[in-house]
């Protein structure tokens, strides 16, 4: 229900705002603790950039490690989750990161029971054990099936409902402001803030922490504008890590119809049929399939770069040294898009392993022949150069001449190739993105919001990137984990919270 068609004050014990995986989770956690909750999602609908994710989700200890005979750990997981962070790991929140391990196996657990169907485990080294759960069909049914479970324990929800700031009584939370519609939600227990990132947030909210090509950047979530990061500020909170981002990322972007596949129901009973499927058919037939689960915002190797593949901009022209932060370039350019082209000797190196054009959840690696199959909007060839050009949409005298001029220019003994041998080929577009912001709200293992002097703000609670807390979350399907385990914790507290 729209939050306009509400006429009178609302009244709750727990109010979370975000409709996203990790608002979702924490509502229907709070429920089960007893707890009235109200969403409120300032969107049209539910999702947030849970809807717009992969889909894989990292644990230990779950059912499906069961079943393949894994025998692994939180213990295990806790210290391969160092292995990606490099320089960061001294600012790791430790107690958190022991939370994630600890309790993403229960998170996994309540998704199954929901109805939300995984496939895998799969490896990603330098993980020691396989870890990702990849959900089938698509990202979309852990939305649907935790909102069909929201709203079986009377959960409201209200969407276009954006809050636009926290009511306080006596320093403690009571109440929150809706934008829309000019009235207030009086809250008996506590405020969940579960409103993603602030990687779209605006240029002069992202200066505050940030500097450089992340400042232009924009986010995959074009709605992630750190909503509650700020309304939190207002009343005494603070941000950590706000000047970490996944990104900016090269991404291609997204294709300009749903696939079939994203169009897929996400009954339980349709999810294990396709699962079955995927157990019986072969690797053939089976690739292109998984593939569409996962080329929507993949990004390409910056191998591709060494080995002779340039970037040009929308106008034809080759605008950096490739070798040198590519994406932070692609920032500066006409609606900051970029394409990558490349002749036919450079794209048979990146037809097998050990060189592929990107890592690719659920088959490990995507070749170049894997966007022919399942990325024809993205993927262009020809057997002349202008002819590539042009199918990508390109100028082609303009990308002739770039490439002209890259030859012109390679060094005697640079390693990487002339562009000269077709058919040619051409990725894009593509974009650079900010995947995540990783600034979250100071929180302590109870998911209560932490003031500048890391004391609790009474009725006040963070979850998902809202929350993230000092928690760095390197390695795919450690953001989704995080959601869902710090959902279902903070609606646990927030229920059995005394109030503000």
């Amino acid at each position: 229900m729209s939050v306009t068609s509400i006429s009178s004050e609302l009244n709750t014990d727990v109010a979370v705002v975000g409709g996203g995986g990790s608002g979702l989770m924490a509502a229907l956690s709070a429920a089960k603790s007893g707890a009235r909750v109200i969403v409120l999602e300032k969107n049209a609908s539910l999702g947030g950039t849970t809807a717009l994710s992969v889909g894989t989700i990292s644990a230990s200890s779950t059912r499906l490690q069961r079943a393949a005979s894994i025998d692994d750990s939180p213990d295990s997981h806790f210290q391969d989750m160092e292995k990606f962070m490099g320089p960061l790991v001294s600012r790791d929140n430790l107690a958190l990161r022991r939370l994630l391990v600890d309790k993403v196996p229960e998170a996994i657990a309540v998704l199954e029971e929901l109805g939300v169907t995984f496939m895998g485990p799969l490896p990603e080294p330098p993980h020691s054990q396989p870890r990702l759960h990849a959900v089938v069909p698509h990202s979309r049914s852990f939305i649907r099936h935790l909102e069909k479970a929201c709203r079986d324990m009377g959960v409201t929800i209200l969407t276009n409902a954006r809050v636009s700031g926290l009511q306080t009584h006596s320093g403690s939370v009571c109440g929150l402001e809706l934008e829309a519609c000019k009235r207030h939600v009086k809250v008996a227990r506590g405020v969940i803030l579960a409103s993603g990132d602030f990687s779209s947030a605006s240029v002069d909210y992202k200066r505050q922490y940030m500097s450089g090509p992340l400042l232009q950047a924009g986010g995959i979530n074009a709605t992630s504008t750190g909503d509650g990061q700020k309304i939190a500020e207002a009343i005494g909170a603070e941000v950590v890590n706000g000047d970490l981002a996944w990104g900016p990322e090269i991404r291609f972007t997204a294709p300009p119809n749903p696939s079939i596949v994203s169009r897929m129901p996400t009954h339980k009973y349709v999810a294990k049929g396709l699962l079955a499927a995927m157990d019986t058919l072969p690797q053939w037939v089976l690739r292109p399939i998984l593939l569409r689960f996962v080329t929507t915002f993949l990004a390409p190797s910056l191998r591709l770069f060494e080995e002779g593949a340039i970037l040009v901009n929308k106008n034809g022209h080759r605008f950096c040294d490739e070798r040198v932060r590519p994406q932070d370039a692609i920032c500066a350019q006409p609606d900051q898009t970029a394409w990558i082209v490349m002749d036919n000797a450079t794209a048979q190196r990146f037809a097998a392993w050990p060189n592929f054009v990107s890592t690719a959840p659920g088959v490990g690696y995507a070749y170049l022949s894997d966007y022919a199959s399942s990325r024809p909007d993205i993927y262009a060839t020809a057997p002349d150069l202008a002819g590539a050009a042009s199918k990508a949409g390109l100028p082609a005298a303009a990308v002739e001449e770039s490439v002209a001029t890259y030859n012109a220019e390679l060094a005697v003994g640079d390693p990487r190739q002339p562009i000269q041998t077709g058919p040619y080929h051409v990725l894009g577009p593509a974009r650079s993105w900010i995947v995540f912001s990783e600034g979250g709200l100071r929180i302590d293992e109870s998911f209560r919001v932490l003031d500048k002097a890391r004391s609790p703000i009474p009725g006040l609670f963070a979850a998902g990137s809202a929350g993230q807390g000092g928690a760095i979350l390197e390695g795919h399907g450690h953001h989704l984990a995080w959601a869902f385990v710090s959902g279902l914790l903070a609606g646990r507290t927030a229920a059995r919270s005394a109030g503000g």
